[in-house]
């Protein structure tokens, strides 16, 4: 016969039943945001180029390659805006622009 788990003293069922862990620090939403958008989208990051703490939780833009070419200066890479909630979970992205490797902002 399995056990009931009763909740420790002092703990509230709320952070209890929470399973996944907040993410802590800049870093830790720019790794989570990388991770869950190439998962989504299936394309390899470069990078991270932005994170800033929200109301609800982070936002981070993410650098993908969208298309390998040949020179390497000429591939297609794509900026994309992803939204993190406290915990760390993709809740929203987009893609905000998209651009040769080898331009410069203007």
């Amino acid at each position: 016969m399995a056990e009931e788990r009763r909740p420790r003293a002092g703990k509230s069922s709320s952070n209890a039943a929470r399973r996944t862990p907040s993410v802590r620090g800049a870093e830790g939403a720019a790794r989570a945001a990388s991770r869950s958008l190439e998962g989504l989208i299936g394309h390899p990051t470069e990078g991270v180029s932005a994170v800033r703490r929200a109301d609800d939780g982070w936002c981070v833009v993410v650098d993908v390659l969208e298309l390998a070419r040949i020179p390497d200066t000429t591939s297609l890479l794509a900026s994309y805006e992803v939204q993190l909630d406290q915990d760390g979970e993709l809740m929203e992205y987009r893609r905000v622009r998209r651009y040769r490797r080898g331009s410069a902002d203007e």
